[in-house]
């Protein structure tokens, strides 16, 4: 989150790509967690949210955009993020990945963790917005929104 409002103070306008088809499990379908993105964006007119599928920098062209904006934690996502950035590059060189650092606060901070924690029942306050955090209390069934998403 403070990663992308960071970003839309250099950019002004950010589009937040949720993607459909991924090599990871998401908890949370595609429209869900589009619909989750654009809650927490909502009072922020300079993000905007959109789902897509297929190769990020088609989708980046297709947008008329230029850039991949990445957020980087540690060294242990440099070699990832590199390896991603080349391949992009290769197969479009008009489209830019740019790496920014997340806040120090961030560091050891990854989906995989906090879903782990939040699965056990653990505390993920102030790891991910309040609303996400009770969608996923409401998913692992401790608690939070109804799992369809509208408050009762």
């Amino acid at each position: 989150m403070s990663l992308v409002r960071r970003a839309a103070m250099v950019f002004g306008t950010v589009v937040v790509a949720v993607a459909g088809d991924s090599h990871k499990t998401p908890l949370f379908s595609l429209e869900e967690r589009i619909a989750i993105a654009e809650e927490v964006f909502a009072n922020d007119q300079r993000v905007l949210v959109e789902g897509f599928n297929g190769l990020l920098v088609n989708y980046v062209k297709s947008r008329q955009a230029n850039v991949i904006l990445r957020g980087m934690r540690a060294v242990s996502d440099f070699e990832f993020e590199f390896q991603m950035a080349l391949m992009n590059r290769k197969l479009d060189r008009t489209i830019e990945t740019v790496f920014i650092m997340t806040d120090y606060k961030w560091l050891y901070i990854s989906s995989t963790i906090v879903k782990e924690v939040a699965k056990h029942g653990g505390d993920i306050r102030g790891m991910v917005p309040d609303r996400v955090r009770e969608r996923m209390l409401a998913r692992y069934g401790l608690g939070g929104a109804p799992q369809n998403g509208k408050e009762g």
